[in-house]
């Protein structure tokens, strides 16, 4: 199930106890966390400023994982 990566990925931040309000807000997947802004986390119910910034930080490390695997890609050929 997708919500349990969300789940997952908020304990690492040591913040589980949004994970439901996540999912109900349509955040079920990492690729959808990689759009919260401000307006989503208000909407979550995030109201606590240094859990915002946790949140901005991990999505802010999502994307930058993008950008370094963007480059890498492999093909399965036969070895001669």
């Amino acid at each position: 199930m997708c919500a349990n990566i969300v789940y997952e990925w908020l304990k690492t931040l040591q913040l589980p106890q949004y994970a439901q309000s996540f999912v109900d807000n349509g955040y079920d997947d990492l690729e959808v966390c990689k759009q919260i802004g401000d307006p989503d986390l208000d909407a979550i119910g995030v109201a606590v400023p240094q859990h915002r910034r946790r949140i901005h930080e991990a999505v802010r490390r999502l994307k930058e994982a993008d950008e370094t695997a963007a480059g890498l890609y492999f093909t399965l050929e036969p070895q001669p």
